[in-house]
């Protein structure tokens, strides 16, 4: 396989502006959600032609960002851990994401649209229905009123990650293409 500088690049890029989110906008209630890192997914998705590195430019800027984010924290500089228990389930929802990304591959504004719907409510409604089945949590009672306060109470963060995906996944659709092709542009060729 040949090495892409240009991928790893941006994929260091990625990583940069994932962290940079996580630090500026998750410790704040009132943005918390507002990350890149499912427009990442879908962007990966739609761009990697080899499917199994596709998976990597999530991974990398997702786990890398997270241990930026527990080094702080262990340092002190930052409220939360970078780490935590059940942080596999969201990798495991991403890649979802990664393969609706190869479904869609953004050739057309419908698909970057829907991608950019669908993405960000598949990843809430799974991770929210996880949290709410998870037998350790004691948040949410075993019952539809339980789900029901679970998706409640996480509609701003999904509201934010609605909005994270359509700022971010056309930023990175442009980048990429100025980059790879030095020419602009929404949709992906």
């Amino acid at each position: 396989m040949k090495f892409n500088y240009k991928l790893v690049s941006f994929t260091l890029l990625l990583v940069v502006i994932t962290t940079l989110s996580k630090l500026f906008f998750s410790t704040n209630l009132s943005w918390s959600g507002f990350s890149p890192v499912i427009a990442i997914a879908l962007f990966a998705g739609m761009i990697v032609k080899d499917k199994s590195v596709s998976f990597l430019l999530p991974l990398a800027s997702l786990f890398i960002s997270d241990l930026a984010i527990e080094v702080l924290f262990k340092l002190k500089l930052f409220p939360y851990e970078g780490l935590y228990t059940y942080q596999l389930l969201n990798y495991a929802i991403l890649l979802f994401t990664t393969l609706l990304g190869w479904a869609l591959k953004g050739k057309s504004y419908i698909s970057i649209i829907g991608g950019a719907v669908a993405a960000p409510t598949l990843f809430f409604i799974l991770s929210n229905f996880a949290l709410w089945a998870n037998p350790a949590q004691t948040m949410y009672t075993k019952n539809a009123n339980g789900l029901i306060t679970c998706f409640t109470e996480a509609l701003p963060f999904y509201g934010h990650s609605l909005v994270a995906t359509f700022v971010f996944l056309p930023v990175f659709i442009f980048s990429y293409n100025f980059i790879t092709k030095k020419e602009g542009g929404l949709l992906l060729a």
